[in-house]
Order: C-alpha cells, then structure tokens, then sequence
C-alpha cells in the first residue's frame, strides 16, 4: 500500500511536470510571436519612414531645380547672352531643349539688338505633383527688364508650371507653361 501510494504521488508529480511544461510551452510560443509581429510592425514602420525621407528629398531636388530653371529662363543680359543661352541648355531636357536650341541664335539677337537685360526673383515655388522620376513645379517670379528704350526696369509677375524630368540622375527643365 505504500508502494500504491508513493506511485500515486509519482504519477501526479509526473502530471504536474507535464502540466507546467505545457504552460510553459505555449507562454514560449505566444512570446515568440509577439516578438516577431512587433519586429514585423518595427521593421515596416521604419521601411515607411524611409520611403517618406525619400520621398522629402525627391521633393526637395525638384523644387531646387525648377527654382533654378525658372531663374535661368527670366535672368538674361544682352552682354552675356551665349552663357545664358548655354546655361539655360543645360538645365533643359526634352521639347524645351529642343526648341530652345532652335531658337536661340534668333534669341540672342534679339537681346543684342534691343540690349535687353532681365533679372528674375522667384517669389513662391511648390511642387504639383510628382512621380518618379517626373514633376510638374508652380513657380511665381518677379522679372525686371530693361532695354535700349525702356532703361529703368519694368517688373512683371509670371506664374509658370515646370516640367522636370530626372536625365542622368539630375532633375531638368522639360517643358515650361505660363499659368495665368
């Protein structure tokens, strides 16, 4: 009878072993996965914050671009007008490009003959809309221009939508409209 007994505690301790085995079990698998949903919610919170710091700075180096460009559309001088003819080649892709470059000896004529001079103030520039490697910029400038017959400058206010398209990593000028 003793021997009935001291297997009988046996076998309940065994129980109880097993019992708190299990418990531990699955308090080491519910662990487990909550560890890894929040590495999961950790890891995608971060890949956002990435791609929304990326994003800012796409943003940003159009807007510098298009700042740029519409600065070297509205600042002209008669005296240097092949580097500006130049410098606005430069910082210009696509149907801008092309148009341009047809017309710039007619262009520089004009601004030797009439000895005009513009210098542009960008007022205000925000980005329309952006995808990829593409935006369109709004950009509001302030050009004052001078000329053989009219010497004290003029200022007008232009609202134009840039078109920019990275070529070679580098955001230029594609297309440029005059918004009223």
């Amino acid at each position: 009878m003793a021997d009935d007994v001291a297997a009988a505690e046996l076998t309940g301790g065994a129980a109880q072993v097993d019992g708190d085995s299990a418990v531990n079990g699955r308090m080491l698998v519910i662990g487990a996965v909550i560890v890894l949903a929040l590495t999961g919610l950790v890891g995608w919170v971060g890949l956002r914050a990435h791609q929304a710091h990326q994003a800012q700075e796409r943003r940003a180096l159009f807007l510098q671009a298009a700042r740029e460009g519409a600065l070297n559309l509205t600042t002209m001088d008669f005296r240097e007008a092949d580097a500006d003819v130049q410098r606005i080649l430069n910082g210009a892709t696509g149907s801008l490009y092309d148009s341009f470059a047809k017309r710039s000896q007619p262009f520089v004529e004009v601004l030797m003959r009439t000895q005009s001079k513009s210098v542009g103030t960008i007022t205000e520039a925000g980005v329309e809309s952006q995808s990829g490697d593409r935006a369109e910029v709004l950009v509001t400038v302030i050009v004052h221009t001078s000329n053989a017959v009219a010497a004290q400058p003029e200022p007008h206010a232009w609202r134009m939508r840039l078109s920019l398209q990275k070529v070679g990593g580098v955001p230029k000028v594609s297309n440029v409209e005059f918004v009223p």
